[in-house]
């Protein structure tokens, strides 16, 4: 009988085949007593189930190849990490010698407690971060139990269409079955932060997550449509619908092929208005695709990225090697690469506090400049780096004129830093201002006298003037980009940037959505930055648009307050 599933499409596309459900270790586990005299022996089996995990993912980790996107490595070493943690390798052991209890149940009591922690934490992001606690777990109850990790089933052959079913998917599963070319997969959990939503986008497979119960309703072998762009799964279709999906897959395919005609082609509007598309990266080795899919810069070079995963800082020499390979790669074209932007949900190894709202705590650059020493550093490498090419800086998250004032205090002091020590650098370099804060937006004058260009984050300034965390599943459809406050907004800070003749660019994901490309031309934007998948796309609604003509839709969305009346004005910009 065909029904149909619900969720969170994170990878758009469509894809039809046969299911494969992935079985993982159940994590009920009985209570027995051990004798006294038994109790060293099962604390051994516990260390030893921590070997076998450990060598197993340092198995998977040296077997990712070398062209994998580069989130599979840092999502295998992250799990190695919390492994590696006293929290999980030590912890349970204890339990073992006071209770006297068997390992698994010692291992089932500390992973409650770690995962009672991460429910009192308020940011969604880190809230969700439980999920690779429970993945790691798994591994060592399987190891506890004698089983191996996951498998994926012997074959490498793409005509079998297979799609994973799984009540959820740890890092190192993916890469493992990634070889096996599934061509779609599908979880009961998972949010659109979830490693297994970075993991799918990198792929570039249609996806779906937060289904809640597919494990369950799904059979081995059942015939499955997947709609990753509407986030719907058809369970065993019938000739009708299978046949309608055909067509479409066939059409969305032939759609991307004749998408990559465009990645040549110069970026003008049908009225001859010039659009730049910049891609955003998070490591040296994603200018490959980025050029690959036509960009014409690097809008945002995530730098916190390097931080991330290990225990240690990354030095001057290793920051300035990856800001240099950027440079030189793009052989000319502008890198615009942010300083560190961590805190809230990018934490580095470093012992640190938890504040009771991480958004609104100590990040981006209300951190840089709390730890002057550190950020000298990065700012030394950036500079070194600018020598090489066309490479700007972006500070991340300025709120007020002082933070400006004290970022271009300490650039002075590492060009005088550089200058003694006899090495090259730009000293013209541009340095700009992230517009993510509604504060800024609204001031946005005392930032166009003291920058050389402007970009705005969408993702956090929505965020912050809707006081709506997105990444919450439970509030997540209240964050709106069409929200009245929000257009107003946008559009005030593009006026004032115009009026001011300074720069200005667009980095967060309403740049990547095809759909608000016309609304944000006829608001004034003439510089995107997006993820590489969406770069063609929004090129070829760019070439479709005539600027002169979407300014009257525009005014009068600039007007409405109605967001129903709101949605039927874009559909008519977009028709």
């Amino acid at each position: 009988m065909s029904f149909t599933l619900h969720g969170i499409g994170i990878s758009g596309g469509i894809a039809i085949g046969r299911a494969h459900l992935v079985s993982h270790a159940k994590l009920e586990v009985g209570h027995y007593a051990v004798p006294p005299h038994q109790v060293p022996e099962e604390s051994a089996r516990f260390e030893n189930a921590v070997r076998t995990v450990r060598d197993e993912l340092k198995e998977v980790r040296a077997g990712v190849p070398a062209a994998a996107p580069a989130e599979f490595a840092a999502f295998i070493d992250l799990h190695l990490m919390i492994l590696d943690d006293s929290t999980l390798s030590v912890a349970p052991r204890r339990i073992i010698e006071t209770e006297q209890c068997n390992a698994e149940w010692a291992l089932k009591v500390q992973m409650d407690a770690l995962l009672e922690q991460f429910d009192n934490i308020d940011d969604g992001y880190l809230r969700e971060r439980k999920t690779d606690v429970l993945q790691v777990v798994e591994r060592l109850m399987r190891a506890l139990s004698g089983q191996p990790g996951y498998i994926p089933p012997p074959t490498a052959d793409p005509e079998l269409n297979l799609i994973l079913v799984a009540h959820d998917l740890s890092p190192a599963d993916v890469v493992q079955f990634k070889q096996h070319h599934f061509a779609s997969f599908i979880t009961d959990l998972g949010g659109t932060t979830s490693h297994t939503a970075v993991v799918a986008r990198s792929l570039n497979i249609p996806s779906i997550v937060a289904l809640h119960n597919a494990r369950q309703l799904i059979r081995e072998d059942e015939m499955l449509i997947v709609d990753g762009t509407q986030g719907v799964v058809i369970v065993d279709p019938d000739r009708r619908g299978l046949a309608e999906y055909e067509l479409r897959k066939h059409e969305f395919d032939l759609g991307r092929q004749k998408l990559r005609c465009l990645r040549d082609t110069r970026c003008l509007t049908f009225d001859g208005v010039a659009v730049e598309l910049h891609a955003n990266i998070e490591l040296p080795q994603d200018v490959a695709t980025a050029l690959d899919n036509g960009a014409t810069g690097i809008g945002l070079f995530r730098s916190e990225f390097l931080f991330l995963n290990r225990s240690d800082l990354p030095d001057e020499d290793e920051q300035f090697e990856a800001y240099r390979q950027v440079t030189r790669d793009m052989d000319g074209l502008p890198v615009t690469i942010r300083t560190y932007d961590l805190g809230a949900d990018k934490n580095t190894a470093e012992p640190q506090r938890f504040p009771t709202n991480p958004a609104l705590g100590l990040r981006a650059v209300r951190l840089c400049l709390s730890d002057p020493q550190r950020f000298l550093i990065q700012l030394r490498a950036l500079l070194r780096a600018s020598h090489y090419g066309k490479l700007n800086i972006l500070i991340p998250m300025i709120m007020n004129a002082a933070e400006v004032t004290q970022t271009m205090h300490l650039v002075a002091q590492a060009k005088a830093a550089l200058d003694e020590r006899g090495l090259p650098y730009d000293a013209d370099v541009k340095i700009g201002g992230m517009i993510e804060v509604p504060a800024a937006a609204l001031a946005l004058g005392m930032f166009t006298r003291k920058l050389d260009f402007l970009s705005v984050g969408t993702n956090d300034l929505i965020q912050y003037t809707l006081a709506v965390d997105r990444t919450d599943d439970a509030v997540a459809y209240l964050y709106d980009p069409l929200h009245p406050a929000v257009l107003g907004l946008l559009a005030h800070i593009f006026r004032t940037a115009a009026r001011a003749r300074m720069p200005v660019a667009l980095c967060g994901e309403m740049a990547g959505d095809v759909s608000l490309t016309r609304l944000l031309l006829g608001l004034g934007l003439r510089q995107f930055s997006m993820h590489t998948a969406h770069l063609l796309d929004v090129k070829q609604r760019v070439l479709q648009s005539n600027v002169a003509a979407l300014k009257p839709f525009v005014t009068k969305m600039l007007r409405t307050h109605d967001p129903e009346r709101l949605q039927e004005l874009l559909e008519r910009l977009n028709a």
